[in-house]
């Protein structure tokens, strides 16, 4: 799946990953290959990321995700340090 992340400031990933888990308003969820399309808000938290290099942590301050077609789109608030 193709994975990115955005904020107002910047584009803070782009790149290939194998799952994907959201801080959803609703409590979190995750997001595998072929995934049904889905569009949520998304509350603070920590996205978690992992890739065939690993797995990386970014800590948003709320937004929105998109999923289509195995490519997932969040519009960040922020992404915080």
């Amino acid at each position: 799946m193709h994975l990115e992340i955005i904020t107002p400031d910047k584009k803070v990933f782009e790149g290939e990953v194998t799952s994907a888990v959201f801080p959803g308003v609703n409590g979190a969820f995750e997001v595998l290959n072929n995934h049904a399309p889905l569009i949520s808000t998304l509350d603070f938290g920590p996205v978690r990321v992992t890739s065939a290099s690993g797995t990386q942590f970014f800590n948003i301050d709320g937004g929105v995700v998109e999923v289509l077609d195995n490519k997932i789109v969040v519009l960040a608030e922020a992404v915080l340090s």
